[in-house]
């Protein structure tokens, strides 16, 4: 604390102390506030307040900067494996190569999941969206895990966070199995996190699946590239259900539930779907028109973010990647085209600059998606299975931090004021 913040309210002069962190914009700790004026802030969408303190995850969204645990994400995503990345969110520190020996083989171990869950898929409609599937397969599991949920038990707190990380794979895909009408794959502990879903994803039975290290590598780069952001909506939800006692299944059930909202998780479905929709280059002056008209519904999805004023640094590798993947495959997909060149005419475009709409990473990782096989379906799906890491790492965070409290937001009442109730034979 190196300084305060004063506030008049009425004929109260009140004094708050500001709270510095390591990186980042000082905070006014307003925790006093209500008890000594009787008022409330109101801050809808909480743009402007700070609900927690963090070690984990620090973006700074003017100058297009991400770092987990002080590491940017470019060294992250171009360097490390998700692995890796996983441990350092949930430990603090890179692991040298025994650690991260360990954790693999721990996190192998309990890739299993109970064999009466694939009856609990049976449940569902063939039809049915695979995030539906993975809303209640996921808050199912502390049905079948009695011994990790007492939160108060780091021993157990240990062990939901790596049967949470380690399962989100298999459950991810026998959803899509389960959609397709194919059998379930167990899991292969011999093959990386990545490659293992890779091949329960797309494998079958009757044939050998041969995985490829370049679509290994852009999928694990993914997973990376999503695995933690900061306090967005669905870690939130995850700390807010967590703050109440919830056991860590049913928390990362709300999270998912979250992340399925299209201004969420379902962003790079959407980009996908415009640049689909555009079709062809010579059509992109239309739909930038389109986008400028105050009077059109039209959006550029893709485009802009909550936090980043700047170019998001994830989009710089999604693109890179992309290439990548597309020449490995040997896919000539004319919805790459689009996007470059929609990047390039809206990047030099005055009006885009101003409202500072930049591309983020939904913009490129949903056409990687699409050509390595995944219906849109399962982006949403993809994202929950990265951003588990960082809903465990937050959610364990919060669980020790000894100031937490149960999330409680105020509000500002605009109904009814006190009226008597009249019988319904008088009204």
């Amino acid at each position: 604390m190196t300084d305060t913040a004063k506030l008049n309210v009425g004929d109260k002069a009140l004094e708050y102390p500001v709270l510095n962190g390591t990186v980042g914009p000082d905070v006014v700790d307003i925790r006093k506030f209500y008890g000594q004026s009787g008022r409330f802030t109101y801050d809808p969408g909480f743009t402007s307040t700070a609900s927690c303190e963090s070690k984990i995850t620090y973006i700074d969204g003017d100058e297009g900067v991400l770092l987990h645990r002080g590491y940017p994400i470019e060294q992250l995503s171009e360097q490390s494996s998700f692995m890796e990345v996983a441990y350092l969110l949930l430990r603090g520190e890179l692991p040298t190569p025994d650690e991260h020996d360990d954790f693999v083989r721990t996190i192998s171990r309990h890739t299993m999941v109970h064999e009466q869950l694939a009856m609990f898929y049976r449940g569902f409609r063939r039809d049915a969206h695979p995030m539906a599937i993975m809303c209640g397969v996921v808050g199912a599991l502390s049905a079948f895990y009695h011994d990790s949920t007492d939160i108060n038990d780091p021993a157990q707190r240990l062990i939901a966070s790596h049967r949470l990380i380690a399962k989100m794979p298999t459950i991810a895909a026998m959803a899509y199995k389960y959609a397709v009408g194919q059998p379930f794959l167990y899991p292969d502990n011999s093959l990386s996190y990545t490659g293992n879903f890779l091949r329960m994803t797309f494998g079958v039975p009757a044939e050998q699946y041969e995985v490829n290290p370049v679509v290994e590598k852009a999928l694990d780069r993914i997973f990376i590239l999503h695995a933690d952001h900061e306090q967005n909506a669905s870690t939130s939800t995850v700390r807010l259900a967590g703050s109440s006692g919830a056991n860590p299944f049913a928390c990362m059930a709300a999270g998912i539930a979250c992340l399925w909202g299209p201004a969420h998780g379902g962003a790079n479905e959407a980009a996908l779907n415009m640049l689909r929709e555009i079709g062809r280059p010579e059509r992109i002056p239309e739909f930038i028109a389109r986008a400028k008209d105050k009077n059109d519904p039209f959006r550029l999805m893709g485009f802009g973010h909550r936090v980043y004023k700047n170019y998001d640094p994830r989009a710089t590798v999604m693109q890179k990647t992309v290439r990548e993947v597309l020449s490995a495959l040997g896919v000539d997909d004319p919805v790459f085209e689009v996007a470059l060149r929609l990047e390039e005419l809206a990047l030099s475009d005055d009006y885009f600059a101003e409202k500072k709409l930049f591309p983020n990473v939904d913009f490129y990782s949903g056409i990687i998606l699409s050509a390595i096989g995944f219906p849109t379906t399962m982006f949403t799906v993809l994202f929950a299975l990265a951003r588990t890491v960082g809903w465990v790492a937050q959610w364990n965070e919060m669980i020790e931090d000894p100031e937490q409290k149960i999330g409680r937001p105020r509000q500002l009442y605009t109904g009814a004021t006190t009226r008597d109730y009249i019988p319904l034979d008088k009204r």
